[in-house]
Order: structure tokens, then sequence, then C-alpha cells
């Protein structure tokens, strides 16, 4: 880096004021970024972003002329901390120019009750971007994953064309080689069958407290994912201090994340309570509660739920998080408690999701697992 550019730098951060001790000029395009970094992190200009300011929109659309994606989304974020600008997601112009990602969909989650109607369209071509991009990126990784690891519980000698494991039928086959045709004869087909009802059960619950908005979109997208596959019976349960039943809205993503409303109190007891009156299969069944332990209703209660769970069979599974923010704060007693019942306590990152599906439901030990993955928590 040159001295010049160096000093360019420096001119940027410290914001021009008389006492900066550069004196550098700045060209055009420069003042324009120094605009925008001003307009957000100047005190002195704090007034001149706010939320029924015209220029929140250009401003929107000038930090992604000028910055990455990356950059952008943390921009976003401290101007919604900063500012005050929640206000801002009111209104449809704005929302048209805001870069999409989880952190964003989170916000429209939580405003989602008061968002005016000739916005609401918006929000959800916002949602809809995010929920598409996420799918693409992750439901064939969990499709994988979960379908390998049931495949490997039923096996059929008489499969269906569309049922052959090839690759286990050309090994078993490789003895009936003709040299002439150079070819295999598949005297011996093996593949996979599928039973008529589910293989295994499957109940995501999910604390929609404030804290927890990033995770709940991503189980959200998992959680659809799952609903997809025939082999696997998902149910999707969201809790604050009430406990409301989304299952019928995992064929559509975006309509389920707009039925959750993120911000409320934590009743995990009344969660699990319902959850318990879903199972009916307890061996055959995952229970996949991602919360942060911080109990608001029972904490007695609560416990003795995660005991009756236990003791029936249930393979529960606690997440503290379910995103890439890091270690998140949790309640350190009620994860100890639930973890001196056998029961798995970490956080988990959304490409390590799948992988962890398909131990569950291969009744791996999870624990182990999570150790060897590097996702158990240091107390």
């Amino acid at each position: 880096m040159s001295n010049e550019e160096h000093i360019r730098k420096w001119r940027l951060i410290l914001g021009g004021n008389n006492n900066d001790g550069t004196g550098f000029p700045l060209d055009p395009q420069d003042l324009q970024i120094d605009k925008t970094l001003e307009a957000l992190y100047d005190n002195d200009r704090r007034g001149g972003l706010g939320p029924s300011s015209p220029n929140v929109s250009r401003w929107l659309g000038d930090i992604r002329t000028f910055f990455p994606n990356t950059v952008v989304q943390v921009m976003q974020q401290d101007a919604l901390k900063r500012l005050n600008l929640t206000q801002m997601l009111f209104e449809k112009e704005m929302l048209e120019n805001v870069a999409p990602d989880v952190h964003l969909v989170a916000t429209l989650m939580t405003l989602s009750r008061v968002i005016p109607d000739k916005t609401k369209d918006t929000a959800r071509q916002v949602v809809r971007k995010v929920v598409d991009e996420l799918m693409k990126k992750l439901s064939q990784p969990m499709q994988q994953a979960v379908t390998g690891s049931l495949n490997k519980s039923v096996r059929n000698n008489r499969p269906r064309h569309h049922e052959i494991n090839w690759h286990s039928t050309i090994r078993t086959n490789l003895k009936h080689y003709q040299p002439e045709y150079k070819t295999i004869i598949p005297e011996t087909k093996i593949g996979y069958g599928h039973k008529r009802t589910a293989l295994k059960d499957v109940v995501l619950c999910l604390d929609q407290s404030g804290s927890m908005g990033t995770s709940v979109v991503y189980s959200g997208i998992f959680g659809a994912v799952m609903a997809s596959i025939p082999a696997i019976k998902t149910k999707m349960v969201v809790f604050d201090t009430v406990v409301a039943d989304l299952t019928e809205e995992l064929t559509d993503p975006v309509e389920l994340l707009f039925g959750v409303q993120l911000g409320g109190g934590t009743d995990i007891n009344a969660a699990l309570t319902y959850c318990s009156q879903l199972i009916t299969r307890p061996l055959d069944t995952v229970l996949v509660l991602i919360t942060d332990l911080y109990e608001g209703g029972s904490n007695v209660e609560m416990r003795k739920r995660a005991v009756e769970l236990a003791t029936a069979g249930v393979q529960v599974i606690v997440l503290l998080a379910l995103n890439d923010d890091g270690a998140p704060s949790y309640d350190h007693d009620n994860a100890q408690f639930f973890s001196n019942l056998g029961i798995p306590v970490f956080a988990c990152t959304p490409d390590k999701f799948p992988d962890l599906m398909a131990a569950a439901l291969g009744k791996q030990d999870i624990a182990g697992w999570a150790a060897k993955e590097e996702l158990v928590l240091k107390k």
C-alpha cells in the first residue's frame, strides 16, 4: 500500500474534521463514501438520517454501491441499532433498497404485526429472496444427509428401478462381469425400499424470544426441507409464553416465518408439555429444542418434562443457537441439568445441522458427534 493510499484510508476513518491531522483532499467518489459513513457513525450528524428522512432510501442505495455485501449487512445492522431506524423498514421504497439477509428477516419477523399493509407485500418479497437463497444452499445437503441415514435402515432385494442402490449393486455383482461385453450382469439388485409410514418422527421446538431470531429463520428452512422427505414426519412448534403449532405452514417457509412473532417471553415447560402430546412413537422420535434455556415459566416443571421425555426414550437434543453468530448467552444451570440427563446441549451452525440430523436419525452418540465437530461449548 502506497503512503498516499494509507493517508487516504486514515482520512476516511477519521472523518475529515479539522483535527484529523491528514489534510488529505478526497476525490468526488471518496467524498460521497465519506458522507455515507458520516451519516451513520458521526454523532454530530445523527439527526441527518432519521427514519422520516427521504435520504434514508438514497443512503441504502449508496452503501450497496460503495461497499461489498458483507459490509452492507454490518452497516444496515448498525443503522438499526445506532440510529433507531426500524421505522425505515415500514417504507416500501426503503425495503426495496435493503440488501436482504437472515438478520433483516429476523427484524421483519419482529415487526410483522406492525408493518403497514402497503409494505407487507414488499416485506414478503424480501423474505422470499432470503428463503430462496437459503433453500438453494441448504436443501440438498439436508436431503442427502437425512435420506442417506434413513436408507441404511431399510434394505430391499427386489427394488424398483428408481430405488436401486447402484454402488452396492455393482459391488455385489462384480463376479458376474462379462469381459466380451465389458459389462456386469446384475443378477442381484440391491436397493432401499420405502415404508408407507414414516421411519422417524422429528419435532422442531423453537424458542421465538427476540434473541433467537436468526435461529428461527434457519430452523424454518430446515423444517421445510425435512417436511418434504416422505420418510420423516416433521412437526414445527414455536413458543414464547404461549405455544403455536406451525406444522401446516411447513409447505411455505415464508408464511411460516411470518407466522412467528419474535420478542415475547419464554415458557419452555409449556412447549415441552405440548410437544410430549405430539409424540406417539418415543423410541423413533427426535425432539430438537432450540432455546437459550432461560425459563420464564416454571423451572421445576420444565425439568420434570425433560426427565419424562428422556425416560420415555425420546431422543432430545438442545441447541442453544442455530446460526453463525458464535457462542450464545444461555442458562448454564439448566444446560448442566439437561446434560446430566444425557441430553446433549450445544450450539450448532447451519452447515453442521444436516449432519447432526443424520447422526440423530441414525441413533449415533450426539454428544460425541458434537465434541468431534468442536461444537461443545466451553464452560
